[in-house]
């Protein structure tokens, strides 16, 4: 049965700081490892490095790049051969920065660490009792082990992100007709411009000068995802709780806050996977309320979950999920990305402590979690046809 007070106690266990390629990470990963083999279950292991390039570079440096470009246009009719030299220049360091990040996992120059993911497979009902020899119908259950803190509260990133991106659009498109159309004669489009040129520098000044630190204990972002996919393998780990035509497959995934290392790494092995026959719930970031963000997992034939959804509206809501977030990437939208059908779990509520000192296990309601919990047994039952 899904219980309260175990779901509690892993918080606590999961609750401190764990920078992704850090002895604290290798904390959490060992913790996940003795209450899997807790349960008489042996998992495995993937190990791999990754550069924080990508993750605490790239995004700044290419935010620069484009300042700059924005920087440039405003400034065009100032020196023509500054402008020409200056946009070859920015569009070269452009054209290297993509090839560089076509495949980020692989970048191993900076600076490079050490992470690991921990998974384990529970087989379908039929192929524990040995009516088939094996299964292509899998479901798989993510959350992440790391945790980070940041300077500025993710909030207000988020918000830089959307402002930096709406000055920048605005910006060039202003320029771009004020200049080529009309010759720069309206004096109210210059200065409209002028303002996007500010309000993007200040907004690039912003995103910038955040860094990433060890200083969050990350119980919502995400000792919340790691408790609730620890008490679903305990259930499901009794072989009569087994689905009778999915295989289950439950993922702690390492470095998800350096750029989602963990599940690029992993995705090697899933990479075949049938998507018809493939399903992915990721956990990560619950509170005290939950969103589900379906991506083809919820339909009408669900009726027992739809059903549970209604009785427990004051807690959880569905929404459907997008391939873009501004300033939020995460395990279960890199999987949508690549075409994968499935759920991804969050809560904004909590979004205003994640990845700061104030992201405790007192912001957390372990009832939500245990519904929740409770919700995805019924789910799977659903699917499970």
């Amino acid at each position: 049965m899904i219980e309260e007070n175990r779901i509690r106690e892993n918080l606590s266990v999961f609750s401190f700081p764990r920078l992704s390629g850090t002895e604290f990470e290798k904390k959490s990963f060992n913790l996940a490892k003795q209450k899997i083999e807790g349960l008489n279950l042996t998992p495995s292991v993937q190990k791999f490095s990754f550069s924080t390039f990508y993750s605490r570079i790239y995004p700044k440096f290419g935010l620069i790049l484009l300042f700059w470009l924005h920087f440039t246009l405003f400034f065009n009719n100032i020196y023509w051969v500054f402008t020409l030299l200056s946009l070859i220049l920015t569009l070269m360091m452009f054209l290297v920065l993509i090839f560089i990040t076509r495949n980020p996992e692989k970048i191993q120059f900076g600076k490079t660490l050490n992470s690991q993911n921990l998974y384990i497979k529970l087989p379908s009902k039929s192929i524990y009792k040995k009516k088939t020899i094996n299964s292509d119908k899998n479901i798989l259950l993510f959350s992440h082990l790391d945790s980070k803190g940041q300077i500025l509260p993710i909030k207000f990133r988020m918000q830089s992100y959307f402002i930096w991106f709406f000055s920048f659009i605005f910006g060039i498109l202003i320029n771009t007709v004020n200049y080529f159309l009309f010759m720069g004669s309206f004096l109210w489009l210059f200065i409209i411009g002028a303002i996007m040129l500010g309000i993007n520098f200040i907004s690039t000044i912003i995103i910038t000068i955040n860094s990433t630190n060890n200083k969050s204990k990350g119980a919502i972002d995400n000792a919340s995802g790691v408790s609730c996919v620890l008490e679903l393998l305990r259930y499901y780990s009794n072989p009569e709780f087994r689905l009778d035509n999915f295989n289950l497959w439950f993922v702690f995934t390492g470095a998800e806050e350096s750029g989602t290392m963990g599940i690029r790494n992993f995705y090697k092995l899933i990479k075949d996977f049938d998507r018809e026959k493939t399903y992915i719930i990721n956990f990560d970031g619950i509170a005290k309320r939950f969103i589900l963000y379906d991506h083809g997992l919820l339909n009408n034939k669900n009726y027992k979950s739809y059903n549970f959804i209604l009785e427990n509206k004051d807690i959880m809501r569905m929404e459907r999920a997008h391939k873009i977030y501004i300033g939020i990437y995460s395990d279960g939208l890199f999987l949508l990305n690549k075409k994968f059908q499935g759920l991804g779990v969050g809560d904004k509520s909590g979004q205003i402590y994640v990845h700061s000192i104030n992201d405790t296990i007192d912001k957390i309601d372990p009832k939500v979690l245990k519904k929740l919990c409770q919700f995805i047994t019924i789910l799977l039952k659903d699917i499970d046809k």
